[in-house]
């Protein structure tokens, strides 16, 4: 059986789902996208979808017409709704799951507004609070059949869960810190000014595409939703860097035992999937963009630092936090959907 799947939010994560869909049904996965809610136009939805700054041009035919975008000449049915309580896409178009990806509906209580639409689940591409938090390849199995609302966590939980686990599993973490270089996002501004009071760091409202910004990271202390047993143990922040995708996530741990840089590497090289990559060949950032790993572990960067009583161990690992975030994501919506 396909599972239909309506997208709210036609956004950078939105758009990535939409190719990343596109091309697993090309290699005839039980997935596809039926409809679209935004509030942009079917036509600049479609110019957005074809074209690419970072990922390049979509090898599509992609045109649009006044009720949605058209691609390989297939239809999709595009809407403009505010509240997503009105949509009726799952009427009109049978949508099984529906990918919340504005940012908007990020709770329980505010993604119920899918369900009372008619959706039969939700996977949130955002921190979701107290809903379960998944990271394919580490705790997908926590999920079950009664589970509506599932949260992906963020770019940076996806690329941390793994090699924190790895660390805790083989040889038991007692604490660590986390940072992450970061690529610039949309939230940021092109140019110094108040973009948002919501940061933490009144730093990140200067201009992202000249400096180097301390800005904020909430992934080290959500680890405890996708690896109970580290839960309080980290902390961490994020550098973000101007370029616009390509980001690399350090752990640096103290374990409770003794380890080598060969110890660790080949316990990563353990857990190597089509989620958690492995690659020593020496990557930059740009190497990083568009590959669907979740997270690319990278042996060069691993080093073991021998103290009074107890060693530092650092590991790092690269993500494509858009198209390696979301491709981990589409994992996940498989597997809820198969429940």
């Amino acid at each position: 059986m396909t599972v239909k799947i309506g997208i709210n939010g036609f956004g950078r994560i939105g758009r990535l789902a939409f190719r990343r869909i596109l091309e697993l049904s090309d290699k005839a996965s039980d997935i596809e996208v039926v409809a679209i809610n935004d509030l942009t136009s079917p036509d600049m939805l479609a110019y957005l979808l074809k074209y690419d700054s970072i990922h390049g041009t979509l090898n599509a035919e992609v045109s649009s017409d006044d009720t949605g975008i058209v691609v390989n000449g297939k239809h999709y049915a595009v809407y403009s709704e505010r509240n997503a309580a009105d949509l009726k896409w799952v009427a009109n178009d049978g949508v099984d799951y529906v990918l919340e990806a504005t940012g908007f509906y990020t709770s329980a209580e505010k993604s119920q507004a899918h369900l009372d639409a008619g959706a039969k689940k939700v996977l949130v591409s955002a921190p979701a609070g107290a809903v379960p938090t998944v990271v394919y390849g580490v705790n997908q199995d926590i999920l079950t059949a009664d589970d509506k609302i599932v949260s992906a966590g963020s770019c940076t939980t996806q690329s941390l869960a793994p090699i924190a686990n790895v660390l805790e599993q083989e040889f038991g973490v007692k604490t660590g810190l986390m940072l992450t270089v970061h690529a610039y996002t949309a939230s940021q501004s092109l140019q110094d000014g108040p973009k948002s009071a919501k940061f933490a760091k009144r730093q990140a409202n200067r201009d992202a595409a000249s400096n180097s910004l301390p800005h904020s990271s909430g992934a080290a202390k959500a680890i405890g939703m996708v690896v109970p047993s580290l839960d309080g143990k980290l902390t961490g922040s994020a550098i973000r860097v101007p370029v616009p995708d390509g980001s690399i996530t350090e752990l640096t741990a103290v374990l409770k035992k003794d380890v080598t840089v060969e110890e660790v590497n080949a316990a990563m090289k353990k857990y190597e999937s089509d989620s958690f990559g492995y690659n020593g060949d020496g990557l930059v950032s740009t190497d990083i963009i568009n590959d669907t790993h979740g997270t690319v572990f990278d042996p060069t960067q691993t080093e073991v630092v021998a103290g009074e009583g107890q060693q530092l161990v650092k590991v790092a690992a690269w993500y494509d936090n858009e198209y390696g975030f979301t491709s981990n994501m589409i994992r996940t919506l498989l597997h809820f959907a198969t429940l």
